[in-house]
C-alpha cells in the first residue's frame, strides 16, 4: 500500500540514521522509498530540507505530493527550502496535493514542534512492523496515511458536490422564466457529463 510516512526525531543525527534505515530497508525489499528527505522544523514555524554530503541524497521532491507535505508541515509562512530543491509555500499546497488528510497533518504537527527533525517519505510497504521496529530502535515517531485512502474521500466529496449542483440548479430551473430553462438545462447536461466521467 503507498502511504506518506513522516518520523519525528529530537536531532539531526537521529534523523539522517532514521533516513539512512528507510533507504535500508528500501534495498532489502521490505519498502519501497518513491521518494524522501530530511527536514528541520525551524524556531519561525518553517521546515528546512536538509541534506548531509553526498551519504544522504535528496530524493526529486519538487512539484510533488512529498513536496506538497513538506510546504504544509511549514507553516502558513512556507518553507525555507536548500538550494538544491526549490521553495514551497505552505498556503499555496493543500492536502489533497499531499495526499494527506487534516487529522495526519494535526498530528504530525502537534510532534514536530521547532527545533524537531523529520524524515518525510512516500513509500509503498505491505506491512509496517519493519518501519515501526527500526525506527523505534532510533528514537523516532512515526506517523503514516494511507494516499489511496485521501483519493477515495476526495473523489466521494467530489461526487456529492456535483450532485449537490444539479440538484441546486434542477430546483431553480423549475422556478425559472421560459427564457432561462434552456441556459440551466445546458449548466445541467455539462455538470451530468462532469458527474458520468466521475463515476466511469
Amino acid at each position: 500500500m503507498e502511504r506518506m510516512l513522516v518520523v519525528v526525531f529530537e536531532n539531526e543525527l537521529k534523523a539522517y540514521d532514521g533516513s539512512k534505515a528507510l533507504n535500508e530497508l528500501d534495498a532489502e525489499g521490505s519498502i519501497s522509498v518513491h521518494a524522501e528527505a530530511v527536514i528541520k522544523k525551524n524556531d519561525d514555524g518553517t521546515a528546512t530540507i536538509k541534506q548531509k554530503g553526498e551519504e544522504f541524497p535528496i530524493k526529486t521532491v519538487g512539484g510533488t505530493a512529498i513536496g506538497a507535505l513538506i510546504g504544509l508541515l511549514g507553516g502558513p509562512i512556507g518553507v525555507a527550502v536548500g538550494a538544491v530543491a526549490g521553495t514551497f509555500a505552505g498556503a499555496a499546497w493543500d492536502t489533497n496535493r499531499a495526499g494527506v488528510n487534516a487529522e495526519f497533518l494535526d498530528d504530525v504537527s502537534a510532534k514536530l514542534t521547532p527545533g524537531k527533525w523529520a524524515v518525510v517519505s512516500q513509500v509503498s510497504e505491505e506491512w509496517v512492523t519493519p518501519v515501526d521496529t527500526r525506527m523505534a530502535g532510533l528514537g523516532g515517531t512515526v506517523f503514516r496515511s494511507a494516499l489511496k485512502n485521501v483519493e477515495h474521500e476526495q473523489y466521494v466529496r467530489d461526487v456529492a458536490a456535483i450532485k449537490a449542483d444539479i440538484a441546486q440548479l434542477t430546483a431553480e430551473q423549475a422556478k425559472s422564466r421560459a427564457d432561462q430553462k434552456a441556459k440551466l438545462q445546458l449548466e445541467i447536461d455539462n455538470l451530468n457529463k462532469k458527474l458520468n466521467a466521475k463515476l466511469e
